[in-house]
């Protein structure tokens, strides 16, 4: 209980206490909503803007979880590539890091140009932001098997499928999961500034677009609603991907065994 209450409650204490003084300022400074508006304001427009703001943030999201997936089927992919020959990972992974310390800003309009459909292209864009995690991170674990227990195996004649399946993949658990959460994050990041530079609109758009509108007609208020929107966003799926790995770890694994 005092773990859960250190966890969880730690941060609420510390965010409420920032809200506060954040209302607190504005109220005794007497700051125009325009400016910087209170939280009170703040979730008052998010209450009024709901359905707005909601069908927004379910595309945003869609982007998101599409991204992040195939982020995942890509990256695990390809790390099990990079783990069955050296000379694979040798000649491929330079290329993932191109990916990875590339701007997106610099490729999306480029992919937007090529791909016709703009949901699809923000779905790309999301992507490539959210793939090196995956990929560096779960073929680090494929890689870093005991040597004792890889020789045991060997021992008894164990295939390489075998000794995949039944050693490197649970080793590997661990930092897939690290870097799944690093990858969520960075999926939104990438939904986010793809659709700033897309600037998508009409029935359907997402957060960013909200963003640049409400910059656009002076509407602070709607602006920071998007903005807590999309790190409320952040938080839930930090959240959700380390439960899905107390979930995978908790009976096993010493980063998610309980003290006693």
């Amino acid at each position: 209980m005092s773990r859960a209450v250190l966890r969880y409650g730690a941060p609420l204490g510390v965010g409420l206490l920032l809200l506060g003084a954040w209302q607190a300022a504005v109220t005794a400074y007497q700051v125009p909503s325009y400016l910087v508006p209170s939280p009170l304001t703040v979730l008052a427009t998010l209450q009024q803007d709901w359905g707005l703001l909601s069908r927004s943030l379910a595309f945003t999201l869609a982007v998101t979880l599409a991204a992040l997936l195939l982020a995942v089927l890509i990256g695990v992919a390809t790390a099990f590539l990079f783990v069955q020959s050296r000379v694979i990972e040798a000649s491929l992974f330079p290329y993932a890091v191109l990916l990875q310390v590339t701007p997106i800003v610099a490729i999306a309009p480029l992919i937007i140009i090529w791909v016709k459909n703009t949901s699809i292209a923000l779905v790309v864009c999301a992507t490539i932001v959210a793939l090196f995690p995956i990929v560096s991170n779960t073929t680090l674990g494929l890689r870093s098997v005991d040597p004792g227990l890889l020789e045991l195996f060997r021992l008894y004649g164990a295939g390489r499928w075998d000794t995949l399946v039944r050693l490197r993949v649970p080793g590997a658990l661990p930092y897939f999961f690290a870097g799944l959460r690093v990858s969520a994050g960075l999926a939104l990041i990438g939904a986010v500034v793809a659709e700033f530079v897309a600037g998508t609109g009409g029935t359907v758009s997402g957060l960013a677009y909200q963003i640049l509108l409400s910059g656009l007609q002076l509407n602070i208020p709607r602006l920071f609603a998007a903005l807590f929107l999309i790190a409320a966003t952040g938080i839930v799926l930090s959240v959700l991907t380390a439960l899905c790995a107390r979930l995978a770890l908790r009976r096993w694994h010493e980063s998610e065994l309980s003290p006693q």
